[in-house]
């Protein structure tokens, strides 16, 4: 496909923001959805808006089939060995707090140990706080280095007898940089240490194979590779999941309730309280069929690492920027790229940029740690998809210069 032939898959692409032709650069936060998603989704909603698993009628059975069929793909789409190890949630946040809360009720015990890395999201350090918290454990950090890399030599000599788990991003939502997940794997296991891997930038951009990587859970969420807003996976390796309790209580994830005791159903089901998000998730099918296409197209592969080239060399060129997530050498960095401009406020940036048609995103990106180790209030981040163009690169770059020239 070429590029216009992707854009045209997505409605929103032809907007335009305050006269100008809309340059969405916003990619991390949320993705367009292309027009499958949306005809996937009015569908369900106008012929099978059911409720799942529960109904003996047409549009009960249409809606599970939906929704079953979809753990299926969502299973061979990352490589997992058993569709009872797709766990579906909101989004990764609500993913990583099922097993703060599970795994953390059955394996964290006071004195014991959680790791985590200085480049996390929020929603990958305050869970592990709360149980910490709770548990009389302790948090231990993993930090980057000045260019924004983990210090993965350090790892081992973090861990320790008492710790149980190590959680890392796949790529962080602030430096676009890809971190070693198997290398980590290796290293944990090796010490008798689970290891957690939030997806969320990953999935779109470098995808999972959970069994080659040998994580023991991995999460993402769908508004950020294209599906409906609300969905999510966990991942987990079924003795894992079984070995846990449930995360809510409810419909669904019982086997047998009285007032003397209730007998909870086997996972996924033990982790799906409630009426689960059946409208969305089967979008997830032909978001993750997009994203399948777009990464075995190797003109659009070549398009985005052109993209990425000419951004991070007009960037680095420009002495009155300074960039976070230096790539080594040769190694590709995604779409991604957060910078400071000295003496201009990165919401100042934003707010122009926007006047201009770009939508791009300012602020901590619920990274706080990690703006503290580089010692800024906050950086301006720009990220891109498959359907931006060089045209809309360039036309950053002509804009970027503009804002700051006005505000210097």
């Amino acid at each position: 496909m070429n590029i216009e032939d992707i854009r045209s898959l997505f409605p929103a692409l032809s907007d335009k923001v305050y006269g100008q032709n809309l340059v969405y650069f916003d990619n991390a936060a949320t993705s367009q959805r292309p027009k499958a998603v949306i005809d996937k989704w009015l569908y369900l909603v106008q012929h099978a808006n059911a409720n799942i698993h529960r109904g003996l009628h047409y549009l009960a059975d249409q809606a599970t089939d939906e929704y079953e069929s979809t753990r299926d793909y969502v299973k061979d789409f990352i490589g997992a060995s058993h569709r009872e190890e797709i766990v579906f949630t909101s989004g990764t946040t609500n993913s990583i707090n099922l097993v703060a809360s599970s795994f953390g009720e059955a394996f964290v015990n006071e004195g014991d140990e959680i790791i985590v890395t200085q480049a996390e999201h929020h929603s990958d350090i305050v869970p592990w706080q709360l149980l910490c918290q709770n548990k009389g454990a302790r948090l231990k950090v993993l930090g980057v280095d000045e260019n924004g890399h983990l210090e993965v030599d350090q790892l081992e000599t973090l861990l320790s007898p008492k710790t149980k788990l190590f959680c890392m991003t796949q790529i962080s939502n602030v430096l676009g940089l890809v971190n070693p997940v198997s290398e980590a794997a290796r290293i944990c296991h090796s010490h008798g240490v689970k290891i957690l891997v939030d997806g969320a930038q990953g999935l779109v951009h470098q995808g999972i194979d959970v069994k080659k990587s040998d994580v023991d859970f991995y999460a993402f969420s769908g508004h950020k590779i294209y599906a409906a807003t609300g969905t999510g996976v966990l991942y987990g390796k079924k003795e894992l999941l079984d070995a846990m309790p449930p995360f809510m209580g409810g419909g669904e994830m019982i086997d047998h309730v009285s007032f003397e005791k209730t007998t909870f159903a086997k996972s996924p089901e033990k982790f799906e309280a409630g009426t689960q998000n059946f409208n969305s998730v089967p979008t997830l099918k032909p978001a993750l069929d997009f994203a399948r296409m777009v990464a075995q197209d190797e003109e659009v592969i070549e398009a985005q690492h052109e993209i990425c080239d000419y951004l991070f060399d007009k960037l680095t060129s420009n002495p009155r920027v300074r960039i976070f997530g230096v790539p080594h050498g040769t190694e590709k960095t995604i779409p991604l790229f957060s910078f400071a401009v000295e003496g201009v406020h990165h919401e100042d940036l934003a707010l122009l940029l926007d006047k201009m048609g770009i939508a791009s995103r300012s602020g901590q990106m619920c990274a706080e740690p990690l703006m503290n180790r580089f010692g800024v209030t906050g950086m301006l981040r720009i990220s891109l998809a498959v359907y931006n163009t060089m045209q809309e690169a360039e036309y950053f770059m002509k804009c970027l210069d503009r804002a700051i020239g006005m505000l210097l």
